[in-house]
């Protein structure tokens, strides 16, 4: 009884904290009362005076795309992975797509798109400047003269533009192979007085991700303000905020917008102390970095801030670069890896490894499975060598229980007392499971959360391993004209996973009448709470319930006295129903 209950609290453990532990915890989205606490004691930011922060959606007019690009002038940007153009009027970064990620499966589906021009449905946009009084600045109309036409790795960028009392505004472009362009800020004063400047950034986006937040992946804005990772701020948060929006103050760090798979961020000297603001108005959202004390530039002197906007995929590789090699304070936690970071990143390089191996995402998902069974078989050797040590002491057991079943105290103390004698450690069947808890967990969050997964094939009809399995019986596998509603769309693979956890359970005899009724039911329930994750996920959990059946065999094979001892219980406690029936 006492292995089938650790098998129990087990089972009901990994669902906590897979469906109820972080809604308990608060881990994944803090409480905002501590967040705004933070906020307040941060201090102001002002924000930029221009007229792009935060517009009410009914002023912006509404234009398509094609005329937004085609209205002003631009400079191309060609890298290996980004394809786009920045406007010279305002010097806005708005026109950015990914070439290496397409909206849709087939290749002849468009680019991914992330940024678009101020005025469309969906703009989405960056832009660099200057705060200053009793001073001419640039705005979002100004139109910067540029130095080339194209900005590409190997070739940067200078725009430039003069007012009309000597001082000079330049801000040079230059873009890596990957996602990252640096901004050099630069004022020239050549006027008679002094000059006060505060550099800032910012990130407008209007509307809200298609992707949405759950205790899994956080979406929306984030940043890391003095050392901390902030995921406790999500849409609703930054409306409810107010006009003031929320307040941080920090040095280092950064601050954007995370989708699943995408991220644009405003990246500042990481020794410089800035004011950063998530702000809302409408459907309009914008995150903001302003310098915290302005720069006192004199007669003839001139003043450049480096800053960098961050826009593309979240690829850990890339993320762990501009992390280690330029410093970005905890830039890898745009992935919301959360408690098990250092097992997931693991398991990601290996899987990784296996995918440039096997050729085949599904593949190597099956192989890494087969890993993880096979490092944690000593671990699973260990628990069923201990649930034969008490099969082979219970009749002891059982003996002391009758003996002292009026006094629980001398029992236990007995019992302990046995446990010592016998060398046997009742907690060493369940701390096993225990264990295995983090591993699962890990190997969930990285198959939810890993842009490697997006878009890749498996076999057959699972021809993408991020989305859910596509085809269900319930219309025939797609031969009736008819869509059934979400709830009913169970897949062939979640009917397979529910299908293998069922005769996973079925090698163990069950006398308890609860534990029976839970083992049942569980395999069907698990198959349709499955069904609308990712078939990559899906997929490890078949593998791994073959692999377990398998390694269930080799372990009874390895220990037979425990299934005879398992039998031998089933068999009594059947006699003993069947005595109480007749009698």
């Amino acid at each position: 009884m006492e292995d089938r209950r650790n098998v129990i609290i087990a089972v009901l453990l990994i669902g906590i904290i897979l469906f109820g532990w972080p809604y308990i915890t608060g881990q994944f989205f803090p409480n905002n009362e501590a967040a705004s606490a933070d906020v307040a004691q941060a201090g102001e930011a002002a924000p930029p005076a221009n007229p792009e922060v935060v517009v009410p959606n009914s002023v912006v007019s509404q234009r398509s795309l094609q005329t937004a690009l085609a209205d002003g002038g631009r400079i191309q940007v060609d890298t290996p992975k980004l394809d786009g153009s920045i406007s010279l009027t305002g010097a806005r970064i708005d026109d950015m797509m990914l070439k290496n990620y397409r909206m849709g499966v087939d290749d002849d589906t468009p680019e991914v798109r992330l940024l678009s021009p101020a005025g469309t449905a969906d703009a989405y946009f960056a832009r660099f400047g200057w705060l200053g009084e009793g001073i001419e600045l640039p705005g979002d109309k100004t139109v910067w003269q540029a130095s080339s036409q194209r900005l590409t790795p190997g070739n940067p960028v200078t725009l430039s533009w003069r007012n009309g009392t000597g001082q000079t505004f330049q801000m040079l472009l230059a873009i890596d192979e990957d996602y990252l362009i640096t901004v050099d800020q630069r004022v020239m004063n050549g006027g008679g007085a002094p000059i006060a400047i505060r550099p800032y950034g910012l990130i407008s986006r209007r509307g809200v991700s298609e992707d949405k937040s759950t205790w899994t992946i956080h979406v929306g804005p984030m940043g890391v303000f003095d050392g901390s990772a902030d995921y406790g701020w999500n849409y609703d948060d930054v409306e409810e905020a107010g006009p003031d929006g929320a307040k941080f103050a920090t040095t280092g760090g950064w601050l954007g917008f995370t989708d699943k798979y995408w991220l644009t961020a405003l990246v500042p000297d990481q020794k410089t102390p800035i004011d950063a603001a998530f702000r809302a108005s409408g459907d309009v959202f914008q995150n903001e970095m302003l310098q915290k004390t302005p720069t006192v530039l004199q007669p003839g002197r001139q003043f450049t801030q480096r800053s960098h906007f961050f826009v593309g995929a979240k690829e850990t590789e890339v993320l762990d670069h501009y992390r280690s090699d330029l410093g970005f304070e905890k830039f890898d936690l745009a992935i919301d890896w959360g408690w098990f970071r250092p097992i997931e990143k693991a398991f990601l390089y290996v899987l990784t490894w296996l995918f440039d191996l096997v050729g085949n995402f599904g593949v190597a998902i099956i192989c890494l499975t087969l890993i993880v069974r096979g490092l944690m078989f000593p671990i699973a050797q260990k628990q069923f060598k201990s649930m034969a040590q008490m099969k082979a002491i219970q009749p002891k057991m059982k003996k002391l229980q009758e003996i002292h079943k009026d006094d629980k105290t001398k029992q236990q103390q007995e019992l302990m007392k046995l446990y010592k004698e016998e060398k046997v450690n009742p907690l060493a069947g369940c701390l096993p499971m225990f264990l295995q808890i983090p591993v699962f967990f890990a190997l969930y969050k990285l198959l939810m959360l890993s842009i490697e997964m997006r878009h890749q094939p498996f076999a057959l009809w699972i021809q993408d391993l991020s989305a859910p399995d596509p085809l269900t019986p319930v219309n025939l596998f797609g031969l009736i004209p008819f869509d059934p509603p979400g709830f009913l769309a169970i897949g062939v693979l979640p009917i397979i996973l529910g299908v293998t956890m069922f005769f996973q359970f079925r090698l163990q005899p069950m006398t308890d009448p609860i534990q029976k009724q839970l083992f049942s039911i569980m395999p069907w329930v698990m198959m349709f709470i499955m069904a609308p994750f990712a078939a990559g996920l899906q997929l490890y959990w078949v593998a791994s319930n073959l692999f377990t059946i398998a390694q269930q065999k080799l372990l009874y094979a390895r220990h037979p006295e425990l299934k005879e001892a398992m039998k031998r219980d089933a068999e009594a406690k059947m006699r003993e129903r069947e005595a109480k029936t007749k009698a």
